[in-house]
């Protein structure tokens, strides 16, 4: 089987969140970068992002939360690093999510209502 380009979107996201927050960060990603294979969430975070998954018909992933600060973010948030370890949820899973040697495609885009981030990770499917 020939190997393929895996494109996964990884979401960060306040509690205030809600779908619409998601979706419209979604919507920006979509129009800058490009359809995406996959959804990814910190499991802590998952039910929102499940939601958008089943009304976009895309499959989510789920990232253990202990694993976003094993990876290394272009950007740097005080209140992410403090309350789960890592610069940005959104890079951080969407990089794991996206599998070894992944990369981002570019820094998270924040949403308009500022609720929610979502980053695009590149990783290579077998």
């Amino acid at each position: 089987m020939k190997a393929q380009a895996l494109h996964v979107a990884g979401f960060g996201f306040r509690h205030e969140a809600t779908i619409e927050s998601l979706a419209q960060a979604l919507d920006q990603l979509i129009d800058q970068y490009g359809d995406v294979d996959k959804l990814a969430a910190a499991c802590s975070m998952l039910p929102l992002v499940e939601e958008l998954g089943r009304l976009r018909g895309i499959e989510v992933i789920a990232v253990a939360d202990a694993e976003l600060p094993t990876v290394t973010t272009l950007t740097h948030s005080a209140q992410s690093l403090q309350a789960r370890g890592t610069g940005s949820v959104a890079e951080a899973v969407a990089l794991i999510a996206a599998g070894p040697g992944a990369t981002l495609l570019g820094p998270r885009i924040i949403s308009a209502d500022r609720q929610a981030t979502v980053a695009l990770a590149k990783g290579i499917t077998e």
